[in-house]
């Protein structure tokens, strides 16, 4: 799971790619529903009752030798992914799936300087981290005076948030929250800012901002902590503060890849889709995160394979297709190059959007997407039907006995290019960098003040780090949800 910093809309028109299109065509054959397909209700039982923790912990282990034997990760455009998604396509392919690669170009960025320094009397240095496809400095750095955009809720998000003709030529000083980097940047280019420093909301290290990519690094940014943030702002309130900011940092194209794999029976034109991010984070070998929720799909994909092969129920009535993406975690890269590739009629051809991003965490809670906004919190409900996906799986932990809360879809994880086009989504996580509750500790076990996962995006997140009775229950939610849809869609209305 990434880091909060997605911005929610549209997504933009696709290139007329001759590749994606040939993929596209590949994926959407047109099958028709096997009459002899599974019965309601008894392709999600027999899914339920095959998928086990036991048989999806090998693919774990798999992943985890894999960064072991690549530098310890994961991460997209890496071989450790390379190899990972070799994997994934490999055993699909030999259990019968039609299955393709969808390559992408991603960009990674490498910082050689990072400084913020005080110019003038009492000057310092700053502990600073430059932001992820930031723009360069010119060299000698940019040296400018600092201006202050308003705190309040919503700090540096709006036009309002910069006084009119106070940051021209100047260096932005922004608090982090509410909105994305990315939307303060353009916020502060626009009043006329010549560079950018975000300070943190919390904690005491610096920022450590991204941008989905060079192309919205419009100027000099980086972050710094909230203690020197705070320092900063009293000076500059007080009189003039002069920054130089010196950053350095080079964008190296690279190539990466997801993977699809798709039913060859089932209607073309009622879509179960499933996904799960396959790429982990430099840092770590990305077990939990998301080994776990790409293991998960791996091992119901594989035993929907041997449960509608040959005599035993026939194709689903629906297609299911599986998709591992990569570069969730540089923003969603591979789900929203996905969702541009295709033609308006093959979105609509999808009729959910299930999406699992960790869900073995080692202090786990037990999170369903909240697609009705009953908790009314955050971005609202998910797209018409995105309710009925929730209350399938309430129903399902319900009558498992297992304790349950909503979760807001807040745009950190992969269902959020299918929601910005209508889709209707949902699925379950057990938390990333937040911090359980005493409430949540008594509902779920654990411990209170401590990280759902505090190994999150680090070189902890191993195959040590999970909570399999956790990753048993959401296997058997993906598995109940993907039996269920594959054989009947009425609860969504189609």
């Amino acid at each position: 799971m990434r880091a909060i910093r997605h911005r929610r809309g549209p997504i933009p028109a696709p290139a007329a790619l001759a590749a994606v299109a040939v993929v596209a065509s590949v994926l959407l054959t047109s099958t028709p529903a096997n009459a002899h397909g599974p019965r309601q209700g008894a392709l999600a039982k027999e899914l339920v009752e095959e998928v086990t923790a036991r048989g999806a912990y090998r693919h774990l282990a798999r992943f985890q030798q894999i960064a072991d034997a690549n530098g310890g990760n994961r991460a997209a455009g890496t071989p450790g992914h390379a190899a990972s998604a070799a994997y994934v396509h490999d055993t699909l392919k030999k259990a019968g799936y039609r299955v393709s690669y969808q390559d992408f170009d991603i960009h990674e960025a490498h910082t050689r300087t990072e400084k913020a320094t005080v110019v003038g009397a009492g000057g310092r240095e700053l502990a600073t981290a430059a932001f992820t496809f930031t723009r360069s400095t010119p060299a000698g750095g940019l040296t400018a005076p600092l201006a202050l955009a308003r705190v309040d809720e919503t700090p540096g998000c709006e036009a309002e948030d910069y006084a009119a003709g106070s940051f021209a030529g100047k260096i932005a000083l922004v608090k982090r929250g509410a909105c994305t980097f990315f939307e303060k940047e353009k916020a502060a280019v626009a009043a006329g800012a010549a560079g950018l420093i975000v300070y943190n909301h919390s904690g005491t290290t610096p920022v450590r901002g991204t941008f989905s990519s060079p192309a919205e690094g419009l100027v000099p940014s980086a972050g710094i902590s909230l203690a020197d943030g705070e320092a900063l702002a009293a000076s500059a309130a007080a009189g003039e503060v002069t920054i130089r900011l010196d950053l350095d940092q080079e964008h190296v194209k690279k190539t990466t890849r997801n993977v699809i794999a798709e039913t060859r029976g089932g209607r073309s034109d009622r879509v179960v889709t499933v996904g799960a991010h396959l790429d982990s984070v430099p840092e770590g070998p990305g077990i939990n995160d998301n080994g776990s929720g790409s293991a998960g799909l791996l091992e119901v994909a594989l035993k929907l394979a041997e449960e509608t092969r040959g005599g035993k129920g026939g194709q689903p009535a629906n297609k299911v297709r599986f998709a591992w993406w990569s570069a969730e975690e540089l923003g969603l890269l591979g789900s929203e190059h996905y969702v541009a590739s295709l033609s308006e009629k093959q979105k609509k051809d999808i009729a959910l959007y299930l999406n699992f991003d960790m869900i073995a965490s080692p202090n786990p809670a037990q999170f369903v997407y909240d697609g009705d906004d009953s908790d009314k919190t955050g971005e609202g409900a998910g797209p018409a039907g995105s309710a009925q996906i929730e209350s399938l799986i309430n129903g399902f932990l319900d009558r498992k006995g297992k304790p349950h809360e909503g979760s807001d879809f807040d745009g950190r994880s992969d269902y959020g290019p299918f929601i910005a086009n209508g889709i209707p989504a949902g699925g379950t996580f057990t938390g990333a960098e937040g911090i359980k509750t005493p409430e949540q500790a008594k509902r779920y076990g654990g411990t209170a003040g401590a990280p759902y996962d505090p190994n999150y995006h680090g070189a902890g997140d191993t195959l040590k780090n999970v909570d399999l009775k956790a990753f048993d229950t959401n296997l058997d939610v993906i598995a109940h949800a993907v039996g269920t849809y594959a054989a009947d869609l009425r609860s969504l209305g189609r």
